[in-house]
């Protein structure tokens, strides 16, 4: 099994969709059921940092991540299925975690 970290972007077509809360306790109920849910958060602002240069706003990244376990990318992708911000017309990105 795999670790994957699913990144909500702030790019939803239906803001409204992608916020409700009603929706939200569904689709984390699911995961939970699922037994493969390690997790997740909101994320809010920031700062980026780089040596040499004063730190600018954080912008354009993630909204939110979740953390999940499956056999493969394929099988992460499935737990896209209701997500809240993918059914909104919003940016998922899958992101496996390497065990280095």
């Amino acid at each position: 099994m795999n670790d994957y970290l699913l990144l909500m972007h702030d790019d939803a077509r239906d803001a409204a969709m992608a916020e409700d809360a009603g929706r939200w306790e569904r689709y984390l109920d699911g995961l939970r059921a699922s037994g493969r849910f390690d997790g997740g958060s909101s994320i809010g602002d920031g700062a980026r940092f780089a040596k040499g240069t004063s730190p600018a706003p954080a912008r354009g990244g993630p909204s939110g991540f979740l953390r999940v376990r499956a056999g493969s990318l394929e099988e992460a992708a499935g737990f896209l299925a209701g997500n809240p911000v993918y059914d909104a017309g919003g940016t998922v990105e899958i992101r496996e975690l390497p065990r280095d």
